[in-house]
């Protein structure tokens, strides 16, 4: 087990619940797990569910210092890590950019992973990952990977992670939770690959799901995306989920600095003539919008996304999308 900089658990207000330890299995563990994906639960041969280097946490928090956003808080137990934030996008020089890291190179069986990212009143920051996200095979049980990301008044966050590529036999539950106040706005992002396309393997793993929800500081849910993929099951190549293609990504943005229709007109006319099939849609109480996108090679779909990121970054806060130097 690894822990870096542990910061200690903030203190309860009065009367509040008392929220579960770090190692408590409530806190790791989602309250619900798809049905596609809870069947293969089973006791591993190996190192099982919450045994060191089972249970990734990573916990951030960010606040307005010194003229920019800061990392003031930061917990982290292996295999999750970061860097430590840098600074080089040219035209926000007081949005740090962190990367988000593995120590084990990838998610396998019985791994429970946790992060959670708050962004105090005021705070800037974009959030990304190494590289792709890779799930591996799996003999027992499964995988869950969950981001909690908490945007304040007047916040303004970009967690635009690479790409999740389930190997063959892999089961795995994603879920992502943004709870952004009314005056925040948070871009975020999500993509499956069917596969290791450069290997020709194409919708082998078992499951993939994946919940995506947007909600207010009070709870409310706003707005819901599932995914469901089970090759062997209810099929991945209908109309309402990968329709024959290799790739699909999501793109959100809640934001009230513009209209939602005029978000969404945004990212219609940006992915349009690309020849990739998408679809855009104002969000539930015209928080923003967002579009769906599908495509046959990650490159293609990888840059549908950045011009789209790029486009509603200029309306929003006026300056173009930084290039992150990923290899």
């Amino acid at each position: 087990m690894s822990i870096v900089a542990a910061a200690p658990e903030a203190p309860v207000p009065p009367g509040a619940p008392v929220p579960p330890a770090r190692l408590d299995p409530a806190h790791y563990e989602p309250p619900r797990v798809p049905l596609e994906v809870l069947r293969h639960a089973s006791v591993p041969d190996t190192l099982g569910v919450g045994r060191p280097g089972k249970v990734g946490l990573l916990e951030l928090g960010f606040e307005r210092a010194g003229g920019r956003t800061e990392l003031v808080r930061h917990y982290q137990k292996s295999p999750l890590q970061i860097i430590r934030p840098l600074y080089f996008d040219p035209h926000r020089p007081d949005l740090p950019i962190t990367f988000l890291m593995s120590t084990g190179g990838g998610i396998i069986q019985a791994d429970r992973l946790r992060t959670d990212l708050v962004f105090g009143p005021g705070t800037s920051g974009h959030v990304t990952t190494q590289a792709a996200t890779k799930v591996y095979r799996m003999e027992h049980d499964y995988a869950v990977a969950q981001t909690f990301l908490t945007a304040g008044p007047e916040a303004y966050v970009e967690y635009l992670p690479d790409p999740v590529i389930p190997y063959v036999d892999s089961r795995f539950y994603q879920r992502t939770i943004v709870t952004a106040h009314p005056t925040a706005t948070v871009l975020a992002s999500e993509t499956v690959l069917s596969g290791r396309l450069a290997r020709g393997e194409r919708n082998a793993y078992e499951v993939f799901a994946s919940d995506f929800e947007v909600r207010r500081p009070g709870g409310e849910l706003v707005a819901l995306d599932t995914v469901r993929l089970e090759p062997g099951g209810s099929g991945v190549d209908g109309p309402a989920v990968l329709a024959g293609h290799c790739v699909m990504a999501c793109f959100f943005a809640v934001s009230p600095l513009a209209p939602a229709r005029e978000l969404a007109d945004l990212l219609h006319a940006t992915l349009a003539g690309r020849g990739l099939p998408y679809g855009v849609s104002v969000l539930p109480q015209e928080c923003g919008a967002w579009v769906r996108v599908l495509g046959e090679h990650t490159e293609a779909v990888t840059l549908a996304l950045v011009a789209a990121w790029d486009a509603v970054r200029r309306r929003l806060i006026g300056v173009p999308a930084p290039d992150l130097r990923k290899t």
